[in-house]
Parts: structure tokens; C-alpha cells; sequence
């Protein structure tokens, strides 16, 4: 059976141009399609059935069609360290535990497959991409689970700590092995074919343009001379071509994913009674539309990977902040983890750092460009206001086309030769700017642009608290009490890029004190107490899977002897 399939899978990549990746992928996608529409048809009280039918979808998903016998085990070995650490160690520190094995393995894997392969092959599907997303999913994990250990302890902290898209995700008792594989949510649904059907038709869409695109233009033209004998100003467009036939499999994938989601019913997020509005984006991950029209670069990251934002956000940031209060040291520990889930090859961190120099910018912009010609409620505006937003989205998709270069071409040798082809021109605009507004001149500068700055009227300085969520369940669904069964619209609409990094004087006396505060706990009796009791937890962790493995190996016995 395999051999078939494989045979119908390279006739598939031979007939549509596509590599033998990009066409099993097309596969999985295309099949998840009709069986999601037969999952949701099974009984709902049947969740033994659901679960075992999630797993042999995903072996035959696996071992039929993409061939990944290695990546199963890869998998299979962070999907058993979270499930046993979650149900043993009994630490309030066990989800950064789990966090560190799950980084940890996923950045070995990162260095096998730069190191360790004789030669980068785009025909042959990597499995950390796959396990990057499992690193999201169990490590969300352990967090909801260690959330549902606070709501039983202190449900008022659990209230006052938490927002709504934590508690929402919450785990109260830990699942059985094949609950937890399986990963079924107990809940009811509206009908959801037609908005499902509406994702798959716009990600067809997407996946058809990018699919023509290929006859056209591809990577491999930046390396030709006639490419090298262009002009500057075409050698950008072309960059900006090239940056946009690259979103077009990521639009295709996504859509046609969440498509699936929506059908099966894991992308439901809430029912609004006053507008009688139903809502379908708990699992999506772009916004096409809010990116190729984005006018600034924060705009375009917060529509772009969001749910890879959302976990950054929710369960790294926040989750590292003191007294619910991120600082710098949150901000720091999210980019690095950022860097280290992306990948270990150079092209992702010549793009990822330069991003953060672009997040930068786009700040001082904000703060300085911006109000000369419209203010932040859009009363007044200048009459120059639309010349200023063609500029700005000239500018930012001409800044991301040249930025995403070394992402995809991920050598570092190749990538910066890309980049000297046009001169590095956006980075020489960053130092620029920043001597402008970093340097010397800062203020004279500054205060010259803020002479010209349009005033709001009756505009407030003041920041208004959030409204309550608005967001009941449906009226088919049960009352979850303080655990909502949705995310709150408003708040799943603020902003969920993280703050710049803009190392600053108090960012650097915030991390020496840090420090301090780390070398005198190291030498107190505190650390000593705190050391004991991880010791501790982690011998009670051990005691209680040695009597879990004694008991399954003695019905182990008892089977064989009947």
C-alpha cells in the first residue's frame, strides 16, 4: 500500500510541477477535508472512538503518506516526556522543565539537520517543522495543567492572574494517555460546513497563484546576471515579488488548515447574543488581507504566524513576568526563544534580527512621522494623509521583500549576496535613523517633528481598562463557570507583538539587578529550601511512575498467564 501511494504522489508532483514535499503536504490537506466532515459526524458521546480515529488518521498521515518513521520517534519522545512530567512531578517549576527538554530537543534536531545532513534537500520533508508546533502544543500544555492545579487551590488567583485566553485553555484533571494523544475538547458546536468551505475555496485560491508563480520567478533568478544587471529600484520590486510568492504557500497551507479546524470544530471561539454573531477564529493563523494591505511593520507581524504570537505572548512572556509585570528580562527570554524555535541556521537570524531593528523603527516612526499627518483617532488628518500611506506600505513591503530573503534562502553566504545586490539599503536606513533618533541629535530632532505633530481633539493620554467579554458560549453549550469556554474578542484583538528590544539604561540596570538578586538567592538558605523541595518533588515523581510501570507490567503478567 505504501509503494502506491508513493507512486501516485510523485505522479501528482510530476503532473502539477510541484516537489514531492509540497505535494505530499497538498495531500495530507486535501484528505483532512472530507475525513473532518466524517469525524464530526460520529456520535459525540463516543470519545474513545474520536480519539482512536484522530491517531489513525495521523499514522497514516505519518507512515503512509509522508514516510517519516524517524520523525514519528522524534515525536514520540517529546509528546512522552510531557505526558509523564505533567502527571508526576509536582512543581510549580514543571512547565519550565518540560520547556527546557522540549527547546532542548528540538534545538538538536535544528543542528542535526544543519550539520549533520550532507546537503540541505527542499524535496524531502524536515520533521522539526513538525515538532516546532508540537514544542507549542505541549508546553501550552503543561502550563493549562499546572493553571488547573491553581484554580483548585485559589480560584480567586486563578481569576486575578490569568486572562481570558489562559483560563479558556485551562486542563483541571490530567487525561488518559489516549485522551491526551488524541486531544478531543467535550463540547458542542454550531453548523460550520459553509465557513469551513469558505476557508478551503480562498486557500485553493492562494495555493493556484503561488502554483503559477513558479513558472515565473523563483529564488534561483537572484543568483542569475541578468538578475545582477538590473537596476536598484528593480532589483527591489523584484525582491518584493519574490517576498510575496513566498507568503503564497503559507496563505494556501493556513487557510486550507483552519478550513479543516473549522469543520471538525475546534476552530468555534464563541457565539455574540447581542449581534447574534457567531465566531470561527479560535485556531486562525493568518490574515492575508490585513498584511498585503499593512502600512507598518507591526501591523503586518500581528496578521502574520498569529497563533505562533499567541504563544509567545500567553505562555512565555507573560509567563516569565514578575508580579504580572514584563520587563526587559520578559522580552529578552521571548526573542531568544523565538530565535532558538525558529532554527539554528544563519538565514533565520539575519532575518529574525534585522526584524527586531524593523520593530524599532517602526516605534520611532509611530511616535514621530506618524502624527505629523493624522492623529490616533483620525480627527484631524491631513490632506496629504493618502500620499503618506502609499508611501508606507511602498516602504514596509519593500523593507519585508528585501528581509525575508535569507529566511528562505537560509545560507548565510548566498543570503548576504542577495542583500549587497541592492546595498544593504535597508539596513543603511535603520543606522541612519537611529543616529537621527538615538544619537546626539535626538532631541534636536525630535522636537523640530513635534512642532508639526497634528493635536486630537479631545484626545486623552489616558488608557482605557478593557471591556468585559461580551462572548457567551453557545446556546447549545454548557455554562463553564470560571472557566471560559472562548477567548474574548477584544482582548484576542490587542496587539500581540511583543515590545521592542531597545536596550536602554534601565533595561541594563534591570538586568544586573537580576543578576544580583540571582548570586544572593544562590548563596541563601532560600535556594537551599527551594533546591530541596525540587529534589524532593522529582524523587516523589520518580516513586509514583516506578509503581505506575509495577502495576502495568503486572497485568502485563496476570494477560500472559490467562
Amino acid at each position: 500500500m505504501v509503494q502506491w501511494v508513493q507512486d501516485q504522489i510523485r505522479y501528482m508532483a510530476y503532473s502539477t510541477g510541484l516537489d514531492e514535499e509540497s505535494t505530499k503536504i497538498v495531500m495530507c490537506l486535501l484528505l483532512s477535508f472530507p475525513l473532518s466532515a466524517l469525524f464530526k459526524r460520529l456520535p459525540d458521546n463516543k470519545y474513545t472512538l474520536k480519539n482512536l480515529v484522530v491517531i489513525g488518521v495521523s499514522f497514516f498521515y505519518i507512515f503512509i503518506i509522508l514516510e517519516l518513521k524517524g520523525g514519528f520517534v522524534t515525536l514520540l519522545i517529546s509528546t512522552t516526556f510531557t505526558y509523564l512530567i505533567t502527571k508526576y512531578l509536582k512543581s510549580d517549576l514543571m512547565p519550565w522543565f518540560n520547556l527546557a527538554f522540549l527547546m532542548g530537543h528540538l534545538c538538536i534536531n535544528h543542528l542535526k539537520a544543519q550539520f549533520w545532513q550532507a546537503e540541505y534537500d527542499p524535496t524531502k520533508i524536515d520533521i522539526t517543522g513538525a515538532q516546532m508546533v508540537l514544542v507549542m502544543k505541549l508546553s501550552s500544555f503543561a502550563w493549562s495543567y499546572r493553571d488547573g492545579k491553581l484554580l483548585k487551590r485559589d480560584p480567586k488567583a486563578f481569576q486575578e492572574k490569568l486572562n481570558t485566553y489562559q483560563r479558556s485553555r485551562v486542563v483541571v484533571e490530567h487525561p488518559s494517555i489516549l485522551s491526551f494523544l488524541g486531544k478531543r475538547r467535550k463540547r458542542m458546536i454550531p453548523k460550520s460546513g459553509r465557513i469551513a468551505f469558505a476557508k478551503v475555496v480562498q486557500g485553493a485560491a492562494w495555493a493556484a497563484i503561488w502554483i503559477t508563480s513558479l513558472n515565473y520567478i523563483t529564488t534561483d533568478y537572484l543568483f542569475t546576471v541578468e538578475y545582477q544587471q538590473k537596476p536598484l529600484i528593480v532589483k527591489g520590486i523584484v525582491l518584493t515579488i519574490l517576498g510575496f510568492t513566498y507568503r503564497l504557500k503559507y496563505y494556501a497551507v493556513w487557510l486550507i488548515s483552519e478550513g479543516c479546524c473549522i469543520l471538525v470544530g475546534i476552530g468555534y471561539n464563541g457565539y455574540d447574543a447581542s449581534t447574534g454573531k457567531f465566531y470561527w477564529n479560535r485556531v486562525q493563523n493568518i490574515a492575508p488581507w490585513e498584511f498585503e494591505t499593512g502600512q507598518n511593520v507591526r501591523t503586518c507581524l500581528e496578521a502574520w504566524n498569529m497563533n505562533t504570537n499567541k504563544w509567545l505572548k500567553n505562555f512565555i512572556y507573560l509567563r516569565s513576568a514578575k508580579n504580572n509585570k514584563p520587563g526587559f528580562l520578559s522580552t529578552l527570554l521571548t526573542f531568544a526563544t523565538s530565535a532558538f524555535w525558529h532554527g539554528t541556521k544563519p538565514g533565520y537570524y539575519l532575518s529574525f534580527v534585522s526584524g527586531a531593528f524593523y520593530q524599532t523603527i517602526g516605534k520611532i516612526f509611530r511616535r514621530n512621522i506618524r502624527p505629523i499627518f493624522t492623529t490616533k483617532d483620525a480627527e484631524p488628518v491631513t490632506r496629504y494623509k493618502t500620499l503618506y500611506d502609499i508611501v508606507s506600505w511602498t516602504v514596509t513591503h519593500l523593507a519585508f521583500g528585501y528581509l525575508v530573503q535569507p529566511f528562505v534562502i537560509l545560507e548565510f553566504k548566498k543570503s548576504i549576496k542577495v542583500w549587497s545586490s541592492v546595498y544593504f539599503f535597508p539596513h543603511i536606513a535603520i543606522g541612519i535613523i537611529l543616529f537621527a533618533f538615538k544619537g546626539p541629535f535626538s532631541r534636536s530632532v525630535t522636537g523640530f517633528l513635534r512642532k508639526y505633530h497634528l493635536k486630537s481633539k479631545g484626545e486623552s493620554e489616558t488608557i482605557s481598562a478593557p471591556k468585559k467579554d461580551t462572548i457567551t458560549v453557545h446556546p447549545n453549550a454548557s455554562d463553564a463557570s470560571l472557566i471560559p469556554e472562548y477567548d474574548n474578542q477584544e482582548e484576542l484583538n490587542q496587539p500581540i507583538i511583543l515590545p521592542e528590544i531597545d536596550f536602554s539604561k534601565e533595561d541594563y540596570d534591570e538586568l544586573m539587578n537580576k543578576i544580583d538578586e540571582l548570586q544572593k538567592l544562590r548563596s541563601s538558605k532560600d535556594f537551599s529550601l527551594i533546591e530541596n523541595e525540587e529534589k524532593q518533588a522529582l524523587y516523589e515523581a520518580l516513586d509514583s511512575l516506578s509503581k505506575d510501570i509495577g502495576k502495568v507490567m503486572g497485568n502485563i503478567r496476570s494477560f500472559k498467564n490467562d
